[in-house]
């Protein structure tokens, strides 16, 4: 079958043929086609489609000729309006993993995607900003939004979803809600009508080249999911997560902004790759002025960017920046999975800390060749963890914060061959914070008048001038092995960390 193209323009006439000489001037006329695979739907650039939205539900490409959602023309991207449009009923058949937890109610989305596959969107803006009288940005029953939603539920496990290029911005959803789809991006897998119906899940799922500013609650997000009850223990067994949940998913080079809640977040996915992404500001909304209805939704905590029952997550090259206090506040968060590794990652002024390792069920960490600089709060934050494993990092403190975030104990840290740098006066550090389950080894101290009682072979020096030059030189992630290399932090990389 010959592909076909559908092209639409805010600026045609009513009464188009969808032909690029005779364009639909209304997004709703997608609703309406018969789309095969390797067909394209292409909005003009130049044109903004408002109180409009694009829901596109059962249509699945393959992986040779998948269905194309983008633009044409020249100029700036097509822009779709939504401003708080776009209704449609998520229910996730099942309650959650916690009874504080929504699972079901409206959600306006200006981009559905709902049981596709093998597709692809791209080159878009995307904004929904409702202007509803009477609503206030902190109201407790207020609508979950979405700027792109993505929804599995009917469909068994859906292939090759690919967002790219998208600029998503001005989502003013409901801040209160986690699980719902609300935020810039949100991707999520539903129980299916049928009770024999296949698992619902996604498999390559990527989400690249992004811009997500302005949101709330989340930046970009996926993907939460009915099966969570398969997810209850701390080990999460291969074959579980790889029946369940996601697998290939990819969620980099993008950029979260000014995010009210949480920045970017893998969940219930097996080896998840979020590499070269920034999150700057997130948790904005996640405070005492603006957090104030939400009853027993509880969740008043947001990080930048972190997995939630992952399966092997890695996260490497991601920047974090300026994440805002909260019970949380941190760059990364080992949250409640198995075998989270965050390497090669760059954070600053983040005031939750640099990293928290989260509650028992959070097994297997590893945090390896990051690079830390002037957080806020307190670094590192065990919040009861059994384990984890933090060797070859650089954590430049600054002047007064501590070591180990207080009121975060109970957690248990394995810190060696790291460089650990206090840029204020030489002072005390309390490496313990009343907790004996941490143990540091062959770390080298820079300012401090004492060091840990176990480091028998601790290092305390100066900085040479050639290292405060490498500090200078290095703000983000795309020069953290330079600066690893310039600290001896990477004697010898094996091939498994390159």
């Amino acid at each position: 079958m010959e592909n076909k193209t559908y092209y639409f323009s805010s600026k045609g006439h009513f009464g188009g043929d969808g032909s690029k000489e005779s364009p639909f001037c209304n997004l709703h006329e997608a609703e309406k086609l018969d789309i095969h695979p390797g067909d394209n739907l292409l909005l003009e650039r130049g044109s903004v489609f408002e109180r409009q939205w694009l829901h596109l539900h059962d249509h699945v490409g393959t992986k040779e000729r998948p269905i194309v959602v983008g633009c044409y023309g020249e100029g700036a991207l097509p822009v779709i309006r939504t401003e708080g449009l776009g209704l449609w009923y998520q229910d996730y058949g099942t309650k959650l993993d916690s009874s504080c937890h929504v699972w079901k109610g409206y959600v306006s989305s200006a981009v559905l995607l709902y049981d596709c596959a093998n597709i692809r969107v791209e080159n878009l803006e995307i904004t929904n900003e409702p202007e509803i009288f009477g609503e206030r940005y902190d109201q407790g029953d207020k609508m979950n939004r979405t700027g792109v939603a993505v929804v599995a539920q009917n469909g068994g496990t859906l292939e090759n979803i690919t967002l790219t290029g998208l600029y998503v911005h001005g989502v003013k959803g409901n801040v209160y809600d986690k699980h719902m789809n609300n935020g810039g991006i949100y991707c999520t897998a539903l129980k299916p009508k049928k009770e024999d119906g296949e698992i619902a899940r996604y498999h390559r799922l990527r989400i690249e080249k992004c811009r997500v500013e302005n949101c709330s609650r989340w930046g970009i997000a996926a993907g939460y999911s009915y099966t969570h009850s398969h997810f209850t223990t701390a080990k999460l067994p291969e074959t579980i997560v790889k029946t369940y949940g996601h697998t290939e998913v990819v969620i980099e080079h993008n950029l979260v902004k000014n995010i009210g809640g949480d920045g970017i977040t893998v969940m219930y996915c097996f080896q998840p790759l979020v590499q070269y992404n920034v999150s700057e500001k997130a948790a904005m909304e996640i405070n005492d002025k603006i957090y104030t209805e939400a009853g027993a939704r509880q969740g008043k905590t947001a990080a930048a960017i972190w997995p939630w029952k992952c399966k092997d997550a890695l996260f490497q090259y991601n920047e974090a920046y300026h994440t805002c206090d909260n019970q949380d506040g941190q760059a990364w968060d080992a949250d409640s999975g198995d075998g989270t590794i965050y390497q090669y990652n760059y954070s600053y002024g983040n005031e939750g800390g640099c990293v928290m390792f989260c509650l028992e069920e959070s097994v297997n960490n590893v945090f390896r060749y990051n690079v830390s600089v002037s957080e806020k709060g307190g670094v590192m934050n065990p919040a009861k963890n059994p384990d984890t494993h933090v060797y070859g990092n650089i954590f430049v403190m600054a002047e007064g914060v501590p070591f180990i975030r207080h009121n975060m104990s109970g957690g248990h840290m394995l810190v060696e061959n790291n460089v650990i740098i206090n840029t204020g006066k030489a002072c005390e550090m309390d490496w313990h914070h009343q907790s004996e389950y941490f143990t540091y080894r062959h770390n080298r101290y820079v300012g401090y008048e004492n060091v840990p009682r176990e480091d028998g072979e601790a290092k305390e020096t100066e900085l040479t001038e050639q290292e405060k030059t490498a500090l200078e030189e290095c703000k983000d992630a795309q020069n953290i092995k330079k600066l690893l290399q310039a600290f001896g932090q990477l004697p010898g990389i094996d091939k498994s960390v390159e």
